[in-house]
């Protein structure tokens, strides 16, 4: 159900992104507007960005091979770590130096500011429209679990899902500030406000390229399950029969749909080897039924040492 929430998600914000990519260049090259240019440049960083994350989606689903036997699901997370890196280089950069330029006397000039105001209203109807999509998703997503709304963004694997949600947040903000500039100019007549919100869109561009960036990144070193799934993945284990207990645990996820679980297992002396590989099997199989997500197991058979008192 995620991946076709996230690709249903996806779409939504591509489609008004490219709307509202075309309409706010016109509106900010009549308006003369470095706000509403910096918002297009925004927009056109966020169309980008949607392709790249239906890349993701598309070419993750790949089934694994003899070259990669885990799988493609990392590859949402390159994708994701290209998106952030668009966001910062076609949007936060050029918004900064367009403002910067606004602020020293070298733009603006335009006088079609009703154009702009009305462009900002279309964006509010499409950005808003796209951000409750990926509202409406986090809420489906969380409908059966104990987390709340942010604990399940902020926990989520599924980086291509929070890209779309984090893009649309900001972008809510920025027509705001876009909003903010222009009836400022309007009122003291000076193209510093104006400047100023295009350098703070570009400012909030970059905290956003460095936060999904920073996602994309800790998930393709190589990220440990949540600890709410280790602790049911470790309790499943201890809970068979035969097992005496977990020396070691480890997970990582490959994609946000698949997790890896590896661990060393202490097994009861009193059962053969022949059993305890039952044991392993019937392991495996209740994982993949509780946590859904689990994809590969497997399981080191370990000795307890029992030290002795010296002499």
């Amino acid at each position: 159900m995620s991946k076709s929430e996230t690709t249903k998600t996806v779409l939504v914000a591509g489609a008004a992104n490219l709307i509202l990519a075309i309409t706010k260049l016109f509106a900010g090259l009549l308006a003369g507007s470095s706000a509403m240019l910096a918002e297009s440049a925004h927009s056109v960083a966020d169309t980008l960005n949607q392709g790249f994350l239906y890349t993701s989606l598309r070419r993750s689903e790949r089934p694994p091979d003899r070259r990669h036997p885990f799988g493609y699901g990392n590859e949402r997370y390159v994708w994701s770590l290209l998106a952030a890196f668009g966001i910062f280089v076609a949007g936060a950069g050029f918004s900064i130096f367009e403002g910067i330029l606004t602020m020293t006397g070298h733009g603006g000039g335009g006088t079609t500011v009703w154009l702009a105001y009305a462009v900002l209203g279309l964006g509010a109807v499409l950005e808003g429209t796209s951000w409750i999509r990926a509202f409406y998703q986090a809420k489906k997503e969380t409908r059966d679990s104990d987390r709340d709304l942010v604990e399940h963004v902020r926990k989520s694997p599924d980086v291509t899902f929070k890209t779309a949600l984090f893009e649309d947040t900001a972008a809510m903000i920025g027509l705001a500030l876009a909003a903010g500039g222009l009836v400022m100019r309007q009122i003291t007549g000076s193209e510093f406000w104006d400047g100023l919100a295009s350098v703070l869109i570009g400012i909030l561009l970059v905290v956003l390229a460095f936060s999904i960036g920073r996602e994309s990144m800790g998930l393709l070193i190589g990220q440990a399950a949540d600890p709410a799934e280790q602790r049911e993945i470790r309790a499943e284990i201890c809970g068979a029969p035969g097992v005496t207990g977990v020396d070691e645990l480890l997970t990582m996820h490959f994609g946000p749909e698949q997790i890896l679980v590896a661990a060393k297992v202490h097994f009861s002396d009193d059962i053969s080897a022949d059993e305890a590989e039952d044991v392993a099997g019937e392991i495996d199989r209740r994982l993949r039924e509780r946590v859904p997500t689990v994809r590969h197991v497997f399981l080191d058979p370990t000795q307890r040492v029992i030290k002795t008192p010296a002499g």
